[in-house]
């Protein structure tokens, strides 16, 4: 990983996705998020403020994410958190859990990046409770087929400048494909151009 992603990168993002409109969807997509939560792709800590905290609410946060700068721009998120948030890395591609460990696992515009897709939806799937819940809240695939075609054209520019972010992923049937039965889905365009703004917002189990 080079300067760019490693260390500019995440600053770039930090400051790009703290808008009101994303707020909304984070705030949306969390609901009813509660017990043991894992997040994947916890970046600076952006969704830190919409986590639901006291009784009902978030027990405890594993934060999945790779970034050492990142982590470092989520400081001051993590101390204000009404409960503990403890960082996780992969061992072998895997988790440190042990199977159906927590109540929800949550990733908010992380599925875009992540290189094997259905392997980490897998790992996700194991972690889960079998009571729990998959909260995302996602940009991909645009059911426009005009809007698609423009979205292949820019496709390997976004992934060139942001760290491997694909804006053609069909979120919904990535989840599918991986054994989850999605219960509620909404679908989208946020602000900005159509070819990186179509939105997934649901929740599987």
């Amino acid at each position: 990983m080079g300067l760019y992603e490693r260390a500019i990168l995440p600053r770039i993002i930090d400051l790009a996705m703290r808008g009101d409109d994303i707020a909304a969807e984070r705030e949306q997509g969390l609901e009813g998020v509660r017990g043991r939560v894992l997040e994947v792709g916890f970046g600076s800590g952006l969704n830190l403020p919409h986590y639901a905290s006291g009784p009902g609410g978030v027990e405890r946060l594993a934060a999945l994410d790779p970034n050492d700068v990142a982590w470092k721009l989520a400081r001051k998120r993590i101390e204000r958190a009404g409960f503990p948030v403890e960082r996780v890395q992969l061992v072998g591609g895997r988790l440190p859990q042990d199977d159906g460990v927590f109540d929800a696992v949550v990733s908010t515009f992380t599925l875009c990046t992540i290189p094997d897709l259905q392997s980490a939806l897998l790992e996700m799937r194991r972690v889960l409770a079998p009571a729990g819940r998959f909260h995302f809240v996602e940009h991909g695939l645009a059911d426009d087929e005009r809007v698609r075609k423009w979205q292949r054209r820019w496709n390997p520019w976004q992934k060139r400048l942001f760290g491997g972010c694909h804006v053609d992923r069909a979120i919904d049937r990535e989840i599918e494909s991986a054994g989850f039965e999605i219960v509620r889905l909404e679908k989208g365009y946020l602000k900005g151009p159509k070819a990186l703004a179509f939105r997934y917002r649901g929740v599987a189990r």
